[in-house]
């Protein structure tokens, strides 16, 4: 820093972790509780359809190969392991295909960090309690997306990848709670991860590393709660540290307030929305609008000549660059395949994003009928609007419409209901889990601030894929 910046806002990083430390399950309202246990089932049927897949697979089988004390289960009948390599593999799981919830403001999605390590840690207890579990993903989601809130978009635009880096903290505080840490180990919890975090988004154009970013930030929290346990020091302050600190250091433009507005009385737990699309977020309100003026005007992508998506700069950096077909991750990253997808088949959901979908010449061909731009209006409305999106079509013959979408299906704003979310957990589970299971745990789920164990669900969880 300069010397020239305001100060970074004092005793932050022990105001959270106090706040992490001390929290109960009586503390939380009934809203934020209901709202979990959607998040919870969310990221479950996540991590099961993610562990089935390719680069998930590569992570198990090194954990697999490595060998540890076991006592955490891998979903999907990947055996036990210890609580760090659980989630290093269920976490990568959770994020191996662009289905996790999503915090708009913070950018982070909590589910697939603070499930797996909740459930890990009930696991290793012998089947905690429900309340137990909610608690402690509360903690991580209140933690995580408040520090990720005051990096703002700058740590995205400076190339971090807010999963790896912020939400290391959502790992960090689940993991503190479930093992009941006292406030100053829980300082010491957030000042060690801190240390830990990282990802860069270079990844998003075709690396598989980027869903490892999620495992490694939930293994660095696991691992940061457990030796704080032991004593091990961290950081004190190490999200206001004027020089080397988190905020310091990631972000050109970080807001420290919002790290403790309204800690203990606004619930950011409330603003974690969902995706009904497998693909980035901020293309959802471009995808919508597309499909929605298809639909009204009964068009098919042959009818349509020109696609002009109007987006924010960070919807346009993030996601309108040349598609090349480098693997599934750049497709669900990139906004041109999005739409492509959506005008060719109506949706952009599993079946769009297979391997052997990436290289479809009608995709291509329609490709070159869209343009993107960073539309003026849209960035004058500011960061709350970063996913909106105003798309134009004209059709080859000579019809011309427009939809503007503020607000994306899935957002607080705009929020799916929870039968929504179930729907899609059948969607994703159906090829892992049996039809009774399914069931089984829409019902355990359901119930979970009821449970006197997790056991049951976690065992479900854990039973081999019924593919």
């Amino acid at each position: 820093m300069s010397g020239t910046e305001p100060p970074l806002l004092a005793n932050a990083t022990r105001d959270l972790a106090v706040f992490a430390a001390n929290l109960k399950f009586a503390d939380i309202p009934r809203d934020a509780v209901e709202h979990i246990k959607v998040c919870a089932l969310d990221s479950i049927g996540c991590c099961l359809f993610g562990v089935t897949l390719p680069w998930t697979r590569h992570v198990l089988t090194m954990v697999q190969e490595e060998g540890a004390k076991p006592v955490a289960s891998i979903y999907g009948g990947g055996g036990k392991t210890s609580i760090a390599n659980s989630v290093l593999v269920n976490s990568t799981a959770g994020h191996a295909f662009e289905l996790d919830d999503i915090h708009k403001e913070s950018i982070v999605h909590p589910g697939s960090l603070a499930t797996p390590v909740a459930l890990a840690y009930a696991e290793a207890a012998g089947g905690a309690a429900g309340r137990d579990v909610i608690t402690g993903m509360i903690a991580g989601y209140e933690i995580g997306t408040r520090v990720g809130n005051a990096a703002t978009m700058s740590l995205f635009l400076r190339g971090f990848h807010p999963q790896g880096t912020s939400g290391a903290f959502v790992a960090a505080a689940a993991a503190g709670r479930m093992l009941s840490l006292n406030a100053i180990q829980m300082q010491h919890t957030l000042g060690i991860v801190g240390s830990q975090a990282g990802g860069l988004m270079a990844a998003q154009e075709g690396a598989m590393v980027k869903r490892f970013h999620c495992g490694r930030a939930a293994q660095s929290g696991v691992y940061s709660a457990q030796l704080a346990k032991r004593g091990f020091t961290g950081v004190m302050d190490v999200l206001e540290a004027p020089y080397g600190g988190f905020l310091s250091t990631l972000s050109d433009q970080p807001n420290a307030q919002r790290l403790t507005a309204g800690l203990g009385t606004v619930w950011e737990t409330l603003n974690v929305g969902y995706k009904p699309h497998a693909s980035v977020t901020s293309i959802h309100t471009t995808l919508d609008a597309l499909a929605d003026l298809m639909r009204e005007n009964k068009l098919q992508a042959d009818d349509i000549e020109t696609v002009d998506a109007g987006v924010s700069h960070m919807t346009y950096v993030h996601c309108a660059w040349e598609y090349k077909a480098q693997g599934v991750t750049a497709a669900q990253m990139n906004l041109y395949y999005g739409l492509a997808v959506i005008a060719l088949d109506g949706m952009a959901f599993v079946d769009q994003y297979r391997e052997a979908r990436l290289t479809d010449p009608r995709i291509f061909d329609f490709i070159k009928r869209i343009s993107a731009r960073v539309d003026p209006q849209i960035e004058s409305k500011g960061a709350a609007f970063r996913h909106a999106a105003c798309v134009a079509v004209t059709t080859r013959d000579g019809r011309a419409f427009r939809r503007e979408i503020l607000h994306r299906r899935g957002s607080p704003e705009n929020p799916l209901a929870p039968s929504d979310v179930e729907y899609k957990f059948r969607h994703v589970a159906r090829s892992c889990l049996t039809p009774a299971n399914v069931d089984k745990v829409i019902e355990l789920v359901g119930k979970l601030d009821k449970l006197n164990s997790t056991s049951e669900l976690i065992g479900i969880l854990a039973a081999p894929t019924a593919r």
